[in-house]
C-alpha cells in the first residue's frame, strides 16, 4: 500500500457553498447561522492552533436532519465538520477548507437508560455532567471524566479518556454500539447493546477515535456502573515528581485498585493554591480516591499509604467529605485556568503524551529538566496510573522567540516519549497539530492503512478534511 503524496486539499467552489448554504437555510430556518462571531466560535479557540472557521453552521435536532445535511454536502463536495462543545486542544474543529460546522448541541435526549444492563443509549450533545444528574437518582454513573464538561459526541470522537480511566478505561472501552451518519448520508447502527460480540468487525471502535474523519455520531450506546458504597480521597505530597511516580507504578503493579491517581508538579500546586483558594504544600503532590465497600476502601487507603511512605511521600490529608472530595477534583479539573495567574496575559499550549507506565518517572523526570533547560513555566499534571501526562507552556504568543521554544520542547517531549514506546497523544487526539507524528509512531504501512480506510468510507474527503491523515 504506497499512498501518494499527501496533497493540499482545496476549498470547494464558492457557488457550491452558497448552494449548500441556501438549502440548508431553507430546510432548517434560524437552525442555519453564517455570522463570523459563531464561525469563528465553532473553530479551534484553545491552545495555539490558527482560528480557521466553517463558512456556516447548522444545528440539527434528529439523526434524519444530520443525513439531510450530510447528503447535501456530499452533493456538492462541500466539507463537514462536526461540532460538540469545542473544548479539544489539536484543532479538531477547525475548517481548514471551509465547509459546514454540524453542531450536534441540541441532540441533547437521554433516550433510555437499562439500569439492569448497566447501559443507557444517548444523543451526541449530552454532555458528561447532564448524563451524570440524570443517572444519579438511580444509583448508576458513567466514569469517564476528561475533566471538561464535553459532549459524548466529541468525546467518542477523541477516543476521551481522563482520571478515573485507570480503573475504568476510556471511551473504547465504555462505548458498546454507536449510530453513525456515514459521508454519503446512510444511516449505520455498527452494533447492539450486548456487552460483547465476535459477529463480524468491530465498526464501533473503528468510529470511536476517528474525530469525526469517518462519519458523524448521532447516538452513542454507553456502559454504566454503580455508584460506589464507599469514596474515599485525599491528597499526598512527595519531595520529588520521581518519588509521585514511582509511588504510582509500585501502587500499579501491586494490584491496587485505585480509581483516580493524579500528579500535580509544584508549579501546577502552586497555580491552584492561588486559583482555587487551596493551602496545599506546593510539592509534588498526588490526588488519590478509591472506590468500593467501607472495609475495601479503607484497606486500599492503608496499602497505598505504605507504598506512598515508602517512596519519601506522606502524610496523607483524607478528605472524608464529599464536600471536600469535590472541591479538590474541582481544583484538578481547572487546572488548565488555574495555570494562566502563573503568566498572565500568556497562551496556555496544552500537550500530551503517554508512555508505559515502567518509563513513567524517567520520562517526568526528563521532561522537567528539559523545561527549567528552557527557561519556561510549564506546569505538568498527569493521569499517571496509566502512563499520560500533560504540560502546559506558557507562551507570550507576540514573542516569536518564546513560540518557537515552546515547539521545539513539545517536539521533544513527543520524542522522549515516542522513544519509549509510547505515544504522542493520550488522550487529546490528533486534530491537525499532531498528524506529523502519526508516521514515526505507527510506521508508513500503517499510516497507508489509515488512508485506505479513509478513502474507502470517505472518497471524497468531506469528513473533517485535514485531520489525522492528509489524502
Amino acid at each position: 500500500m504506497n499512498a501518494p503524496a499527501a496533497a493540499l486539499r482545496p476549498r470547494p467552489d464558492a457557488a457550491a457553498v452558497e448552494a449548500v448554504t441556501h438549502a440548508l437555510q431553507a430546510a432548517f430556518g434560524n437552525r442555519v447561522v453564517t455570522s463570523l462571531a459563531v464561525r469563528q466560535q465553532h473553530a479551534n479557540t484553545l491552545t495555539w492552533v490558527e482560528n480557521q472557521p466553517p463558512d456556516v453552521v447548522v444545528y440539527p435536532q434528529t439523526t434524519e436532519e444530520v443525513a439531510q445535511v450530510v447528503r447535501l454536502c456530499a452533493e456538492h463536495r462541500v466539507p463537514i465538520i462536526p461540532f460538540g462543545t469545542g473544548t479539544s486542544f489539536e484543532g479538531h474543529t477547525n475548517a481548514p477548507f471551509g465547509g459546514v460546522s454540524v453542531d450536534t448541541s441540541m441532540m441533547k435526549a437521554v433516550v433510555a437508560v437499562h439500569a439492569e444492563d448497566l447501559d443507557c443509549v444517548v444523543e451526541p450533545g449530552v454532555t458528561r455532567k447532564q448524563l451524570n444528574e440524570h443517572l444519579r437518582d438511580m444509583g448508576l454513573f458513567f466514569p469517564i471524566d476528561p475533566g471538561a464538561d464535553a459532549s459524548l459526541g466529541g468525546m467518542v470522537g477523541t477516543r476521551a479518556s481522563g482520571t478515573n480511566a485507570v480503573r475504568y478505561g476510556t471511551m473504547k472501552d465504555n462505548v458498546l454500539s454507536l449510530t453513525v451518519v456515514t459521508p454519503n448520508g446512510d444511516v449505520v447502527r455498527t452494533s447492539r447493546r450486548a456487552k460483547k460480540t465476535s459477529a463480524g468487525y468491530d465498526l464501533t471502535r473503528l468510529f470511536v477515535g476517528s474525530e469525526g474523519t469517518l462519519g458523524i455520531v448521532t447516538q452513542i450506546t454507553l456502559k454504566l456502573h454503580g455508584i460506589p458504597e464507599a469514596i474515599s480521597a485525599g491528597v499526598c505530597p512527595f519531595p520529588t515528581v520521581r518519588a509521585a511516580c514511582d509511588a504510582t507504578i509500585l501502587a500499579i503493579q501491586s494490584g491496587i485498585p485505585v480509581a483516580r491517581i493524579e500528579l500535580l508538579d509544584e508549579v501546577q500546586v502552586r497555580a491552584c493554591n492561588i486559583y482555587s483558594k487551596l493551602t496545599l504544600p506546593e510539592t509534588p503532590m498526588l490526588f488519590v480516591e478509591f472506590h468500593g465497600t467501607e472495609a475495601g476502601v479503607q484497606e486500599q487507603a492503608e496499602r497505598f499509604g505504605e507504598i506512598a511512605g515508602d517512596a519519601g511521600g506522606g502524610p496523607f490529608d483524607w478528605a472524608t467529605k464529599a464536600e471536600d472530595r469535590s472541591r479538590l477534583w474541582q481544583a484538578r479539573h481547572d487546572a488548565y485556568w488555574a495555570s494562566m495567574v502563573l503568566r498572565p496575559g500568556a497562551k496556555g499550549v496544552s500537550t500530551d503524551v503517554c508512555v508505559p507506565i515502567s518509563r513513567l518517572a524517567e520520562c517526568v523526570e526528563e521532561t522537567k529538566r528539559d523545561i527549567e533547560a528552557s527557561g519556561m513555566i510549564a506546569p505538568i499534571v498527569g493521569h499517571v496510573g496509566d502512563g499520560n501526562f500533560h504540560v502546559l507552556p506558557l507562551v507570550d504568543m507576540d514573542d516569536e522567540g518564546d513560540i518557537a521554544r515552546a515547539k521545539a520542547f513539545v517536539e521533544r517531549l513527543v520524542e522522549r516519549a515516542l522513544a519509549m514506546e509510547g505515544t504522542c497523544t493520550g488522550e487529546h487526539g490528533v486534530g491537525q497539530k499532531k498528524m506529523k507524528y502519526l508516521e514515526a509512531e505507527h510506521g508508513p504501512e500503517a499510516l497507508d492503512l489509515m488512508r485506505v480506510l479513509k478513502r474507502a468510507i470517505d472518497p471524497h474527503d468531506i469528513m473533517n478534511p485535514g485531520k489525522i491523515v492528509a489524502l
